[in-house]
């Protein structure tokens, strides 16, 4: 379940919605980018050289790139995900289809259930190193 929601969340917004975007707006404007163009952005403002540099780069899809690669990299050394994982996940998704509308992010509700199911069940079988925080081993 771990290792599924690792990739979904890496699939997904991760390099999906990163890799897409870029592939979208780069050709058209990455020389702006580069010349600086997006640090000096008003919101209320934005053309579109700017705009497209926050919807890449900059969007959620780089931070949900490295909560994938972080949950796949717990779970390879047998580590379970804090539970309260899930609920960051879950809730930065509501929100973002509250303000956005529905998207493909709602597979995300998907890969948060499975964190929170898999947090859970490594709880209940007393895994050491569970949700409710990561046992410190001496020897």
């Amino acid at each position: 379940m771990i290792k599924w929601a690792g990739w979904l969340i890496v699939l997904f917004p991760g390099i999906g919605h990163t890799v897409g975007a870029l592939v979208e707006t780069a050709p058209d404007y990455a020389d702006d980018w580069f010349s600086g163009e997006g640090w000096r952005a008003d919101a209320a403002a934005m053309n579109y050289a700017e705009a497209t540099l926050w919807y890449t780069v900059f969007s959620f899809g780089v931070p949900f790139l490295l909560i994938g690669l972080m949950v796949l990299w717990l779970d390879r050394r047998g580590i379970t995900p804090p539970a309260f994982l899930a609920g960051i996940v879950a809730g930065w998704t509501l929100i973002t289809v509250a303000v956005g509308g529905p998207s493909p992010l709602l597979v995300l509700l998907i890969a948060a259930g499975l964190l929170l199911v898999g947090s859970r069940r490594a709880a209940a079988r007393g895994n050491p190193e569970t949700a409710a925080g990561m046992s410190i081993r001496t020897s």
